[in-house]
């Protein structure tokens, strides 16, 4: 019997990495709403009292920045620069250029916006097909962001974090060795108070029962304090958080983020791409797990490379599979846009709580092959 522990790790739409993600992906939705042939490689950083948007549009649309950024903070409830950021006052920069032409060369006849190494995955140890921690993680956080929202816990500031160990037993969840969160908070409230209220209305509310046993840890808050967040106490950058977007850890990763980029680039259209691929692979019962690795380079179509693993788990071989995937699925920037419809702006759908996983997202789409 082959027993072992795996963690991943979410974090709240008011952590300052995923602030920066959402104003890079809201810019890109507004971009596209108006130009669905914009090209978009935005870069947003957060600190204290300041937001500072930089990178690349070549768009016929026509956004205000600044709007955006305060909108989305407005969104999130930052509004209290003593403890964050204030989404009123708070200094908004902006340093943005057009697309390089040498880039553009390449792109405009149908090649990939960049060189690179994507991966895709899926298992069959949840109903979505992801790994167990980092979707129970996902499903925390976003809980926690609910309670907030709602007013169930009005104490709670938007910063926040998750995090799941999973004990494996002959490579299956068995049950949940540690839950930990990390919420932001008024100066107020009572650590006591706070750990009932997260896990009463959080943990126990989106863990399931059967997971938690008598040994379980639960972790809320291990520094016993958690008031300064957001910009404030942290800084935030576009793209910090690419594993808590993908697999947390599960699953290897080519090292590209994706907020605040259009299809063209590869670095996200392929992602996408391959976790539709491997996620069907699954569904249609050719292997339990598949990881799929592709590579491109900047301003050719075809991928350069197509590598399979199945982790022993499939009847047919990686080869046989590699044959199937060609087949079936275009695997050009283009086929990929065209195939998974990446010109419509739903992007800041995805920002949050795992890129993977949503069934209403194209890229999760199971389809019979």
């Amino acid at each position: 019997m082959k027993r072992y522990y795996f963690t991943s790790e979410s974090v709240t739409e008011g952590h300052p990495d995923k602030l920066c993600d959402l104003i890079s992906d809201s810019i890109l939705d507004e971009c596209l709403k108006q130009d669905k042939n914009s090209r978009v490689a935005i870069e947003t950083f957060a600190s204290k009292d300041l937001i500072n948007i930089a990178g690349q549009l070549t768009t016929n649309a026509v956004i205000n920045v600044e709007d955006i950024a305060r909108n989305i903070l407005k969104e999130i409830g930052y509004d209290d620069e003593n403890t964050d950021i204030d989404y009123r006052t708070c200094k908004i920069e902006t340093n943005i250029t057009k697309q390089s032409p040498d880039i553009a060369l390449g792109v405009d006849i149908g090649g990939a916006g960049d060189q690179g190494i994507m991966f895709g995955y899926a298992s069959d140890e949840t109903e979505e097909l992801m790994p167990y921690a980092i979707a129970m993680s996902h499903k925390l956080a976003k809980r926690l962001t609910e309670v907030r929202k709602n007013n169930e816990i009005e104490y709670l500031r938007p910063d926040g974090k998750t995090q799941i160990t999973v004990e494996y037993e002959d490579n299956k969840p068995k049950r949940i060795e540690t839950i930990l969160i990390s919420a932001q908070h008024k100066e107020n409230v009572s650590m006591d108070v706070l750990k009932k209220d997260l896990i009463e209305k959080v943990i126990k509310n989106t863990i399931p029962s059967e997971m938690i046993d008598e040994k379980t840890k639960i972790l809320i808050n291990p520094t016993g304090k958690f008031v300064i967040g957001g910009p404030l106490g942290d800084t935030g950058l576009t793209g910090r958080k690419i594993i808590v977007d993908t697999y947390g850890g599960y699953s290897r990763h080519g090292g590209g983020a994706f907020s605040g980029k259009d299809a063209s680039k590869v670095d996200r259209s392929a992602a996408y791409m391959l976790r539709h691929v491997a996620k069907n692979i699954v569904a249609n019962g050719y292997a339990k797990k598949c990881e799929i690795q592709l590579a491109y380079a900047i301003g050719k179509k075809e991928p350069l490379s197509i590598n399979i693993n199945t982790f022993g788990t499939s009847k047919k071989t990686e080869n046989e599979l590699i044959d199937l995937i060609k087949e079936k699925f275009d695997l050009t920037p283009d086929g990929i846009i065209n195939y998974l419809n990446l010109k419509e702006p739903n992007y800041t759908k995805t920002t949050n709580y795992g890129h993977f996983g949503d069934k209403d997202l194209s890229w999760e789409k199971i389809i019979v092959f």
